[in-house]
């Protein structure tokens, strides 16, 4: 026996469980998503751009955190920054792949962790998975007799760090809704319903580990719970900042800064310090670093192989223009895609405070004059384009490439207005993914459907 769904009546979505519960799929926000859910949902997005859009240009999934081939130019750049190596410090957030960042927070705040305990507690610290193993074992009081094992409930990681990657952001008391575990769920077909809480429990309290390289192999099982928010400390640190001390500041984002004092905080990232912004900060230095951390990544938050695609949404029609934005927002790999909702979210704030406008004291309230068109227009460069061949080809391509620059701007707006949304999963795509999975994995698709239930 195995799950089934429930076709009542068209676009009615409802599962049935192994043990008989009813289940109707709701638009989910996809960090509500687990781990595997997330990766099918990539593949089902892929195939219904391809089948259902034409876009006008070739749609190629983003690799999460590979390296690219240099051109000669950076080759000679990254040459002449070896022989300083010895006297610089690795940077640990800037101008690094995002995976990366991702890593190294981690390993920041597990460093923190261990500051706040006893030596005689870190070195009998034991490995969690063996903790987790052994709690599993007491409870269950029988062995498991059945384990899941298909190619679908063990797809490879492309990313050696980012999916089983911790954000330093996530409160450890967060509420349930809010809390997520990235650790995977090998066996599940004889747990019950109390059981089934326990492990959930397990995986999200346990802090995700550093892997080996050895250890982080393409056979990698997938979570089967939600991973944790993947979104840099330093933009994290920046938005919380502004939107506590900056929505009322005129120009933000567009005022001049400091340079001395935006690179001292900027060092003090990149070693690994734990900075806090308080009221202390220039609201204008901290819009700059979050610009110059954009700014340098290696490759846009938005990727550069959907730049294409990105642009071409603005040629279709209105009502076409979200859905296949949102589709293309599936195939982000989920540091990129967390961190842009995190942004995206950040925007929206700033943007709604834009006007003029009076307190319950009918006090005037002076706008900071940042449009969602004006933070779209400074922001957009820095999140979506693709790395230009020459100079020589840009002069020539200069009337082409100003007509793509207010096709970003287009679409970074569109993506602030409707933020919201965007990153929302509706109950037909989410059909589709259970159904994948049921060909293969019945098992999985009843854990997922026994969480859903629950949520």
């Amino acid at each position: 026996s195995k799950p089934k769904q429930l076709c009542r009546f068209p676009g009615d979505y409802t599962w049935s469980s192994l043990s008989g519960r009813s289940v109707r799929l709701t638009p989910v926000a996809i960090q509500s998503l687990s781990e595997l859910e997330r990766a099918k949902l990539q593949e089902v997005a892929y195939t219904r751009l391809h089948q259902d859009y034409d876009l006008g240009c070739q749609i190629t999934m983003p690799k999460d955190g590979q390296k690219r081939k240099k051109s000669l130019r950076r080759k000679l750049d990254s040459l002449a920054k070896e022989k300083s190596k010895d006297k610089e410090c690795i940077p640990q957030a800037f101008s690094i792949v995002l995976s990366q960042v991702i890593a190294n927070d981690r390993t920041h705040r597990q460093r923190q962790d261990s500051y706040r305990q006893d030596p005689p507690q870190r070195e009998e610290h034991k490995d969690s998975s063996d903790l987790v193993s052994s709690i599993l074992q007491f409870a269950t009081k029988r062995p498991s007799n059945k384990e899941l094992s298909s190619s679908n409930s063990s797809l490879s990681s492309t990313s050696e760090t980012a999916n089983e990657s911790t954000s330093p952001n996530t409160p450890e008391a967060a509420p349930r809704a809010r809390r997520r575990g990235g650790m995977s769920v090998d066996s599940i077909t004889d747990l019950d319903d109390n059981q089934s809480r326990l492990l959930e429990a397990l995986q999200l309290s346990l802090p995700a580990e550093t892997l080996s390289k050895k250890e982080k192999h393409r056979d990698k099982r997938l979570s089967l719970n939600p991973i944790y928010r993947q979104v840099p400390r330093v933009v994290d640190s920046c938005c919380q900042h502004i939107e506590k001390y900056g929505l009322q500041t005129v120009g933000i984002f567009r005022v001049g800064s400091s340079k001395k004092r935006v690179r001292q905080l900027r060092d003090e990232f990149d070693r690994g310090i734990d900075v806090q912004l308080d009221e202390e900060q220039s609201v204008h230095d901290v819009a700059a670093l979050l610009k110059e951390f954009l700014r340098d990544m290696p490759d846009p938050l938005l990727t550069k192989e959907l730049y294409t695609a990105f642009i071409n949404t603005t040629l279709l029609d209105p009502d076409e223009q979200q859905s296949v934005t949102q589709l293309l927002v599936y195939l982000l790999p989920a540091c990129n895609s967390d961190t842009l909702h995190r942004l995206l979210e950040f925007l929206s704030t700033v943007a709604d405070h834009a006007h003029d406008r009076q307190d319950k004291d009918r006090q005037e309230i002076t706008g900071n004059k940042m449009t969602s068109l004006n933070l779209a227009t400074i922001f957009g460069p820095n999140l979506l384009h693709k790395q230009k061949s020459s100079d020589k080809e840009f002069s020539v391509q200069s009337s082409a490439r100003a007509e793509e620059s207010t096709a970003v701007i287009a679409v970074l707006q569109r993506m602030i207005a409707s933020y919201q949304t965007l990153f929302m999963v509706p109950p037909d795509l989410q059909n589709e993914v259970l159904m994948n999975l049921l060909e293969t994995d019945p098992d999985v698709v009843d854990y997922l459907l026994r969480r859903k239930a629950s949520q």
